[in-house]
């Protein structure tokens, strides 16, 4: 028993002298030139990948010695300018646009439906696909909240047709009989001013869309990529078209477009070259089924005679968000230095992918191995 005990003792210690010895003792790399074209021709291929990525992708394209800042302060000042008729009247902008502040969404009219004069009395409710019978209902008491006004508890002959309907305190009459009235003459003509102010805070660094010389330059310009860039004053027409929709089309029945300023900078080079890039593009499904297009409801009121009328319109129109977006880049040690570091750390990966084929896929994978791990004794 004895005897277990130290051989025990023995080997524990034996054990504890190498670990020991494995943690004070150091690794070198050993070079070992293996003269064989397959492994050299993989080597040098992986290097020549790597590098070309990190040489050509993070560095040129992805401008990866740049310190980078998305989130740019943007204001969207616009103003709409143009005159259009319908077969009743003449509009101006302030008729037609909606809201007239001049923000980032804003929507022109292009189709209007008009209700006859309405006045606040009782009348007969528009049925909605059921009829009331002749007792009262329990969707018919007094007070019952209805869906154009509030019902009186009586059942009185219905406007539409034979049979009866609830009556109702309302906007009288509710039967909906309105007049069509399109807008749409003169409207791709209107013009449409987009005023945007940038500024990235963690540079200091500010721009407009507008860089005008002389003092009546957007009186006279238009929009053009090349040579109006810094006039942003487009036509409806133009706007519809590049986001590839029909005109007419559309202001019968009423969209959304998106006009998208980008600002891609490189504040390395000189700040002229920061230029706004538009894009558009329709925002709303095109397709849908349920609810398409674009309208809203609202009402002119007036008094006649010393009793309060008014006429509800239900406009179409085309509804114009300005969206801005971008970002800047400017030379830094940091994002240099990382990057530089992962680059040559990635060239490791090669040797290591090269190291694992010639010790155990090769065919003196034995010699390579005693070659490559080679233990000098303690002098």
């Amino acid at each position: 028993v004895g005897s277990c005990r130290r051989c025990r003792a023995e080997r524990c210690a034996m054990g504890a002298r190498r670990c020991a010895r494995s943690l004070l003792s150091y690794s070198t790399p050993q070079v070992l030139v293996v003269r064989d074209w397959r492994l050299g021709a993989v080597s040098r291929a992986l290097q020549l990948l790597i590098l070309l990525y990190f040489v050509g992708y993070v560095f040129i394209l992805q401008k990866g010695y740049q310190e980078r800042e998305t989130s740019l302060e943007s204001s969207v000042v616009t103003k709409v300018k143009g005159m259009t008729e319908s077969p009743s009247k003449m509009w101006d902008v302030g008729g037609y646009v909606s809201p007239p502040e001049g923000g980032s969404t804003f929507s022109i009219i292009t189709r209007v439906e008009v209700s006859p004069a309405q006045m606040m009395d009782t009348c007969p409710e528009v049925s909605r696909g059921r009829a009331a019978s002749g007792a009262l209902s329990r969707t018919a008491r007094h007070g019952a909240p209805g869906p154009a006004g509030e019902r009186t508890g009586r059942c009185v002959p219905s406007a539409a047709g034979p049979g009866k309907s609830c009556e109702i305190l309302a906007w009288c009459p509710v039967d909906g009989r309105s007049v069509s009235e399109s807008l749409a003459k003169r409207a791709a003509q209107f013009t449409i001013l987009i005023k945007n102010s940038i500024r990235f805070p963690r540079f200091g660094f500010s721009r407009s869309n507008i860089q005008a010389a002389e003092r009546n330059y957007l009186k006279s310009c238009t929009f053009n990529a090349t040579s109006g860039l810094y006039c942003p004053i487009f036509k409806l027409g133009f706007i519809v078209e590049q986001a590839g929709e029909d005109f007419m089309e559309l202001a019968e029945k009423g969209g959304v477009i998106g006009v998208i300023i980008s600002w891609d900078c490189n504040l390395d080079l000189p700040g002229t070259e920061c230029r706004p890039r538009y894009s558009f593009r329709r925002l709303d499904a095109r397709a849908a089924s349920a609810a398409p297009g674009y309208n809203y409801r609202f009402t002119k009121d007036y008094s006649w005679k010393g009793s309060p009328r008014r006429v509800q319109v239900k406009a179409y129109g085309i509804r114009i968000d300005v969206m801005v977006q971008g970002q800047a880049g400017k030379f830094s040690l940091v994002p240099t230095a990382i990057n530089m570091a992962t680059a040559l750390t990635s060239l490791g990966l090669g040797s290591f992918l090269c190291d694992w084929i010639l010790l155990s896929c090769m065919n003196k994978q034995q010699v390579y191995s005693s070659r490559k791990f080679e233990e000098v004794p303690r002098a």
